[in-house]
């Protein structure tokens, strides 16, 4: 017998505690060696001769919409989306589908979703609204790897946003089981009031819709949120962090001790109020993109890790609730979950000099540490999972809609060039996507779970 199924030989291993040359072998769905001039039996190799071999990633924030919106985006074209971003787990919302993950039944309902249609594997976020404490415990026990609240109308009707004795409920429960709460932070009051204002105005420019979720908002909520979560107890996760003030309000928190984590997203970090405006309503998303300011913070952050994670927060819709220039009307999401990478590795690694160990933590480590996938994910280790993506640093590619993976083929980097291509994902030893195709090969991902409370 071989001592090893296959090794990926000559590439440049890169974690988050640093980077070196070393081939990786695998044996049995597990990373068996990692070293220089790897030798033994095996029975094939996998030349990566130029490439960088990173972890698997983990896209943390992904709406995929299934079951019944699946008009909008599923778990079959989203995961493979994914998979051409080199990213091996994801872990999905609970709203956007119907019905919204609330409970157990409904937990199992998506669950049975993505056994049959992600490429890759996955794990799921449960849904906190008002009264649904009994449904917390089901997902928790069922396998939810944290909870997602609303402090603001959540887009959707049927997933009622927490005012603050729901959430301060939903807190002690989660805080009982060990669990994190996952915040989307705005002050619904005003968000609400000043977009009413903006509509009246009928005033759709990029400046006008970020006036009605202006920073105050975020940086509110998140105070409210860590306050809340750290009178009961309960771990906090703040996500799609947007503004300046919002960082400012993460980093006194930890200072203070708070178990805070957070998150940004590429598109906050790439684009601003201009490309807003030239781009109209495929670059709306909740918090709105903001000016230069707020990006020039959020990149700081990620150099001081004050912010944790990168995701995409993916959010699709049809392409006619994203038509027309009436920007307050239209949804309120970005697809992007195919082209993170390259985005960070171009606008990150390439133009601002960010470290790729600090991408690969921010992309792979950090999410499977924070919801409780290590060691088995986000990192190259010997027993952990064989999770790769093998990345060409130079090589650059175009986005064009024939090429995107995802249902409906918009996007914010379209037309874009980005260099930091992904030329292959191995997903536990088994290749998913290779040189720009996915592998199908009729398998299916498995549900990520918990290796602590």
């Amino acid at each position: 017998m071989a001592e090893f199924d296959f090794i990926v030989r000559g590439g440049i291993v890169v974690t988050a505690e640093g980077i070196r040359a070393a081939d990786v072998g695998v044996k049995e769905g597990k990373i068996g060696a990692i070293g220089e001039n790897l030798s033994g039996s095996t029975e094939g190799e996998i030349d990566a001769t130029g490439l960088q071999v990173l972890p698997g990633l983990i896209d943390a924030h992904v709406h995929f919409n299934e079951p019944g919106r699946t008009e909008w985006e599923g778990l079959a074209t989203g995961s493979r989306a994914l998979a051409a971003n080199g990213v091996t787990g994801f872990i999905d919302m609970p709203l956007n589908s119907t019905p919204p993950v609330v409970d157990g039944t409904t937990f199992e309902a998506k669950r049975a979703c993505a056994e049959r249609e992600s490429v890759i594997d996955f794990g799921l976020c449960g849904g906190m609204i008002p009264g649904n404490a009994k449904g917390l415990v089901e997902q928790w026990q069922r396998g939810a790897l944290a909870f997602k609240a609303f402090m603001c109308f959540s887009g959707i009707e049927d997933y009622p946003w927490c005012d603050d004795a729901a959430l301060y409920e939903g807190m002690q429960v989660a805080a009982d089981l060990g669990a994190i709460v996952d915040v989307h932070a705005e002050n619904h009051d005003i968000v609400a009031a000043l977009t009413a204002r903006a509509r009246a105005k009928g005033d759709h420019s990029a400046a006008a819709y970020e006036a009605s979720r202006p920073p105050i908002t975020e940086l509110e909520g998140i105070q409210r949120a860590v306050l809340l979560a750290s009178d009961r107890g309960a771990a906090l996760h703040v996500l799609h962090v947007s503004s300046r003030e919002g960082i400012a309000a993460l980093r006194a928190a930890k200072a203070n001790g708070a178990d805070v984590s957070a998150e940004t997203c590429p598109h906050y970090l790439i684009f601003d109020l201009e490309d807003v405006d030239a781009l109209g309503p495929v670059a709306k998303c909740a918090p709105p993109i903001r000016g230069g300011v707020h990006r020039e913070a959020l990149w700081a952050a990620v150099e001081d890790r004050t912010l944790d994670m990168i995701v995409s927060d993916h959010s699709p819709s049809p392409p006619e609730l994203k038509a027309g220039k009436k920007l307050l009307d239209a949804w309120g999401g970005i697809p992007g979950c195919q082209f993170g990478l390259p985005a960070m590795i171009e606008y990150g690694y390439h133009r601002r000099g960010v470290p790729l160990q600090r991408i690969v933590e921010l992309y792979a480590t950090q999410p499977a540490k924070r919801f409780g996938l290590a060691p088995a994910k986000g990192a190259i280790a010997v027993g952990a999972d064989a999770d790769l993506a093998l990345v060409d640093l130079h090589k650059a590619i175009t986005v064009r809609a024939e090429d995107i993976l995802y249902r409906h083929k918009q996007s914010p980097y379209a037309g874009r060039t980005l260099r930091g291509v992904v030329t292959r994902t191995i997903l536990r030893g088994r290749t998913v996507f290779a040189d720009g195709r996915i592998v199908e090969d009729g398998r299916r991902g498995r549900m990520m779970v918990r290796q602590r409370k």
